[in-house]
């Protein structure tokens, strides 16, 4: 895959990031809490060396129901310690002792009737507490920590499009005519195509014209999913971008026009020739999804470090939902993940192992 654009220049420090799966930890923020009352179970879940999609089997063959009756509002790293919101959908049952489920790699925090369904984004965002060990230097990660603290390229991280882009092949495919019937594998692949081309375009932005901006530019709101198109850009707009109360945008592609006008239109349509990308959005609108935007920055809210040692520094921030910790990391370092490393180690030797045997 292309290198994306770096904001701040490609980073000269080097760092590990996930030695340990403490190393990682996430906790997700629910924007509303339990009603109390209701056929649904929230679950609040404390998860260590699990994904998300195993703790999901694993309360559906607890609590017995089926699969479908078990959600989440967003997927979560294997090797992490995180903290998570499930739902499970039990009408007119007893409530099931949830403790009885504790275990070394997951425990139940806590617990609560709801009369709405859990769905996936259904949170304000996600706190992260990550520790960097053999930081090759510290002064200059603190320095470069501060020019992140202003913000950071929106980029959707690489665990989107799976190990060495799989998903973003197998999206490509499906456009060709690969039939795929699971549900949950063509939401991934879809999404996957339409990161991809955020990806591209908020690049391209950046390294032809920073944070500059461009007349028809599509503004969003800050905080919100709303956007409108600045026409024209007067002293009253360029205070409002400045005081971060609006946000320049990339689009997320689908049906319809870009709501993007005039020179910020015809900057991401060249985009769109250059990367040759016109199949992936034909597909995309194909599949029925519509034109939306995304922020083209993105401002790590609460960020503060500890340096523990000469080499080991521990962050802390906090991301809106849908945002992505290793795009706000790749701004500060070029980092190795150590469980990623081993994953790949481990492969290249069973692979050796079965050549060995045929």
């Amino acid at each position: 895959m292309i290198e994306l654009t770096y904001l701040y220049g490609k980073p000269g420090i080097t760092a590990d990031l996930r030695t340990h799966n403490a190393d990682f930890q996430v906790q997700e923020i629910l924007p509303f809490l339990p009603s109390g009352e209701g056929e649904h179970h929230l679950l609040h879940i404390r998860k260590d060396g699990l994904n998300t999609v195993q703790v999901a089997k694993t309360l559906a063959e607890f609590a017995r129901v089926h699969p479908k009756e078990v959600t989440y509002a967003g997927q979560k790293d294997k090797n992490a310690v995180t903290e998570q919101w499930f739902g499970v959908r039990i009408p007119g049952k007893e409530t099931p002792d949830w403790q009885a489920m504790n275990s070394e790699s997951l425990t139940v925090l806590s617990s609560a009737r709801h009369a709405k369904k859990l769905r996936i984004g259904a949170l304000a965002g996600n706190r992260f507490k990550l520790t960097l060990r053999n930081v090759s230097d510290m002064a200059g990660m603190q320095a470069r920590i501060e020019q992140v603290k202003q913000g950071v390229p929106n980029y959707f991280g690489e665990q989107r499009f799976g190990h060495d882009g799989r998903n973003l092949d197998q999206g490509r495919k499906m456009f060709a005519g690969r039939k795929v019937k699971d549900r949950n594998k063509r939401s991934m692949y879809l999404s996957a195509v339409r990161s991809n081309l955020f990806n591209l375009i908020a690049s391209e932005r950046l390294a032809q014209k920073g944070t500059d901006v461009l007349t028809g530019d599509c503004v969003m709101l800050a905080g919100t999913r709303s956007f409108f198109v600045a026409e024209q850009w007067d002293e009253t707009l360029t205070r409002r971008l400045a005081e971060r109360d609006i946000l320049l945008s990339a689009p997320l592609w689908g049906r319809g026009a870009l709501p993007s006008q005039a020179e910020a239109a015809e900057f991401e349509q060249a985009v769109i020739s250059k990367y040759e990308l016109a199949a992936d959005c034909d597909g995309l609108e194909k599949a029925g999804l519509e034109q939306e935007r995304r922020n083209l920055l993105l401002c790590p809210e609460m960020m503060k470090y500890t340096v523990l040692d000469d080499t080991t520094i521990q962050l802390e921030f906090m991301l809106p939902s849908g945002c992505f910790a290793t795009s706000v990391l790749r701004e500060l370092c070029e980092y190795e993940d150590v469980q990623e490393r081993l994953f790949q180690e481990y492969l290249a030797a069973k692979q050796a192992e079965q050549a060995g045997q045929e």
